[in-house]
């Protein structure tokens, strides 16, 4: 109790008081404040110790999934993931905190554990059962938002757990005269990270994202595909030969030819691309992805009873080499 004490002070009174003006939190909420302020401080001075002391008081339990705090307002497991305090996000979860919790803004703890670069409470808390998709609620997702950073790890955990490898933005981007639903694959190329990007493709990323999805069709009348962004942007020649890979529509862009020597190197491949057809092998690669992706079983690909030269081959992984 006296760890409780020394966490309190009268200058913090005025400031629970002051938060109450930021609302959208309930009744209980606000009714709770002290109790919520006393949780989250434990949390953020890292005191694990002192916040199962804490818990294990039905005063303490009955708000440890309420809302306090400054600015966005979120739970006690909001505030230990967005300071990657993973000692008391533990004591939080085994005393029953709520793992998919939401902030004000819609936000999950994973959202938050995501967008700070915690990756061992973003393990914690995918082994907890959390949604890796976030809340439908929330513009963004923790996918979109490991790709626009280029957190490779935390993107392969997130893909690995089930997260849609297509999640869509709910905010519309402007390019020139055309409106663009920005998915991961085109954070990825956009922020130049390569290794999230082919991740991305190898987990099922549509390569021709924005000219596929009915509802968005009817929305946008001149979609661009990730190929022809990618050509805007002037990215290099190794994003468009993966999308090309990965079987992207080869006749949607609408070249723009600059004077950029690697603009012209991209436009080179796609223009060879268009004039000689695919092996048949590769058709059958992408056959194969496809119909594992409809299955929902694309992350799972090694486990398939196949030599390990095919199972490479359905990866894009480089024959090994056999010694003379």
């Amino acid at each position: 109790m006296d760890t409780i004490v020394l966490l309190y002070s009268q200058e913090i009174q005025h400031k629970i008081i002051a938060a109450l003006m930021f609302g959208l939190r309930t009744h209980d909420e606000e009714e709770r404040n002290l109790e919520i302020f006393l949780l989250r401080q434990a949390v953020l001075q890292n005191n694990d110790t002192a916040l199962d002391e804490m818990l294990c008081q039905e005063i303490y339990k009955k708000v440890i999934n309420c809302r306090g705090g400054w600015g966005i307002a979120g739970t006690p497991l909001h505030a230990a993931v967005s300071t990657g305090h993973l000692s008391c996000l533990q004591v939080l979860l085994a005393h029953g905190a709520l793992v998919d919790s939401v902030d004000v803004k819609a936000q999950t703890p994973l959202f938050a554990a995501v967008r700070g670069k915690y990756l061992d409470c973003v393990l914690a808390l995918l082994g907890a059962g959390a949604n890796p998709n976030g809340n439908p609620c929330n513009n963004c997702s923790p996918v979109l938002t490991a790709a626009r950073e280029g957190d490779v790890e935390i993107l392969k955990e997130l893909l690995q757990h089930g997260a849609e490898v297509n999640s869509r933005s709910k905010v519309l981007v402007w390019t020139s005269s055309a409106r663009v639903s920005s998915g991961p694959l085109y954070l990825a190329a956009v922020y130049g990270h390569m290794e999230c990007f082919k991740l991305l493709l190898l987990y099922g990323a549509d390569p021709d994202y924005n000219c596929t999805d009915a509802k968005l069709l009817r929305s946008i009348k001149q979609p661009k595909t990730v190929l022809e962004m990618c050509f805007r942007r002037g990215c290099g020649v190794e994003y468009i030969q993966l999308l090309i890979d990965f079987g992207a529509n080869v006749y949607l862009p609408t070249l723009i030819i600059e004077k950029s020597t690697k603009q012209n190197e991209a436009v080179e491949l796609l223009l060879r691309e268009r004039a000689n057809p695919k092996a048949l092998t590769l058709h059958c690669r992408l056959a194969v992805r496809q119909h594992l992706k409809k299955i929902d079983k694309i992350h799972r690909i090694e486990e398939l009873e196949m030599p390990t030269r095919l199972l490479n081959f359905l990866q894009h992984k480089p024959a090994p080499s056999t010694a003379l």
